[in-house]
């Protein structure tokens, strides 16, 4: 037996439950693992809320993330006592996720937990540390660099706003961090942020395009935010959208691309190929104090994960939260 959330939504209604199951309930997979820590990113919040059809396979179990110990294989690259480590791959949506003590999944989906990280300190980063290191890189392919300017981060005192926050400032960037908390300012300036300024002044409608500013731009919010960043984003800028905590709108024209060159592109995590997903992780042990986790991330034990995710939807919790499975 195992400890477990489990989502079931039927006649009655929508239940989150913490449950106890059987490994016999576990779904198809090629490796059955112990979880030891999981995550709650925005997406785990809309399932364990119903607040959003996250969900497609009724019952599940949530989570998109997770990291331990390898208890049994069939899969030739995974072996009993390894450890690994999972980001999306539709765990959580259409596939038993890592809110519990075990999980059967499939090998091709993992990774190894990298050197240099315990499985605390990989989830403290969790999806939202690998989405921004993958927006960090998309940067860096379309050759925007520190010389060129400022660089915009929206909705930093989240969980993935505060590690672009923290990887740009190592990479020598002057970083404008956007917020509604302002009272956040001395945590994000201790991330690295050099200026702070109010989500107000980007989340109303504004013009297609506004005085330039900046060079680069990391969004996690969508909406009238993303298409505010883009008219101020300077000729040949960069754009990585990777959110939307604002709305999935995107009310703009194609002005900022076709008069100042400006690239939007799209950060999707749950889907990157090995390759990708390992480069990711190796830049997050590369320029990550792994001493500044303590201050984005915030553990809670796995009976609070549904109380938490009310928490994240109402927008009263900074940086992570790691589940301690």
């Amino acid at each position: 037996m195992f400890t477990a959330w489990r989502l079931d939504q039927n006649e009655q209604g929508f239940r989150a439950e913490l449950a106890q199951l059987d490994a016999g309930d576990l779904p198809a997979g090629d490796v059955t693992v112990a979880v030891e820590y999981s995550t709650l990113n925005y997406k785990d919040a809309l399932a364990l809320t119903n607040r959003a059809p996250v969900v497609r396979r009724w019952p599940m179990v949530p989570g998109i993330d997770g990291a331990g110990t390898v208890l049994e294989s069939s899969h030739p690259d995974w072996r009993p006592g390894d450890r690994w480590l999972l980001n999306g791959w539709g765990v959580g949506e259409t596939h038993w996720g890592c809110l519990g003590q075990r999980a059967r999944l499939n090998g091709d989906w993992l990774i190894p937990l990298p050197k240099g990280l315990n499985a605390r300190q990989a989830m403290a980063l969790g999806t939202a540390g690998y989405t921004a290191a993958l927006c960090v890189l998309a940067l860096q392919r379309h050759d925007v660099a520190p010389a060129q300017g400022e660089v915009l981060v929206t909705g930093a005192s989240g969980g993935v706003g505060s590690v672009a926050v923290a990887l740009l400032a190592r990479l020598g960037w002057k970083v404008v961090a956007s917020t509604g908390k302002l009272h956040e300012q001395a945590y994000l300036r201790e991330l690295g942020a050099a200026e702070v300024i109010d989500r107000n002044t980007l989340s109303a409608p504004g013009k297609p395009l506004q005085k330039e500013r900046w060079a680069a731009v990391v969004d996690t919010v969508g909406s009238h935010t993303l298409a505010n960043a883009c008219a101020q984003t300077r000729w040949g800028g960069v754009v990585a959208a990777c959110g939307l905590a604002g709305g999935m709108d995107f009310p703009t024209t194609v002005a900022p691309f076709i008069l100042r060159g400006v690239t939007l592109a799209g950060i999707d995590s749950v889907m990157q190929p090995k390759a990708a997903r390992c480069k990711a992780w190796q830049m997050l042990v590369d320029l990550i104090d792994v001493q500044m986790l303590d201050r984005i991330a915030h553990e809670i034990p796995l009976e609070q994960a549904a109380a938490a995710a009310q928490d994240l939807i109402d927008g009263k919790v900074r940086g992570r939260l790691v589940v301690k499975i």
